[in-house]
């Protein structure tokens, strides 16, 4: 990373359980923008915790964490689509624990995403992000997905309204 820290990039394992929900529980207490609002319990973590492995074992997603001085501190995913029409088409989801960011960590996760999705036979990757999310905007556009669409007022936080920003990647 850019401090000169080393991250390793690798698939989740059960060991990570604590790590992950302080992660998350982190992200919820600074009022990141992500979708959750409320702290999670170690139980409820658990239990995704629990059908994440077992969507990686059985090869239905890919995640990825960055783990960086023995601590989770990054959690990333593909999950392709599942219809009949979208099987060629992955969505993208990531996470960095604040105190991580700008660092080059996100740019490395999101170029290692886009190899596993060609891997894996995706041809159209896709996410969703707070319009408010600049930083994370801005590192989508340097790994080459573009803005496909929006949806005004998506979220309503702290009294306002955030658009919701689509970004599509094509795949060679």
């Amino acid at each position: 990373m850019r401090d000169g820290r080393e991250a390793v990039l690798r698939t989740p394992r059960w060991e990570d359980l604590d790590d992950l929900l302080d992660m998350i529980n982190s992200l919820v207490e600074e009022k990141a923008d992500i979708a959750r609002g409320e702290k999670l319990t170690r139980e409820e973590e658990a239990g995704w915790l629990s059908s994440v492995l077992r969507r990686v074992e059985t090869g239905e997603e890919f995640y990825l964490v960055a783990e960086v001085d023995g601590k989770v501190v990054a959690n990333s995913e593909i999950s392709p689509g599942t219809g009949s029409f979208d099987t060629h088409v992955g969505g993208i989801g990531i996470a960095i624990k604040e105190g991580y960011r700008d660092m080059g960590l996100g740019t490395e996760m999101m170029r290692t995403l886009i190899e596993q999705a060609k891997i894996i036979g995706l041809d159209v990757l896709t996410l969703c992000t707070f319009a408010t999310n600049e930083k994370a905007i801005h590192v989508y556009e340097k790994v080459g997905f573009m803005k496909t669409g929006a949806i005004p007022r998506k979220f309503l936080r702290n009294g306002k309204y955030v658009d919701e920003v689509m970004m599509t990647l094509l795949l060679e």
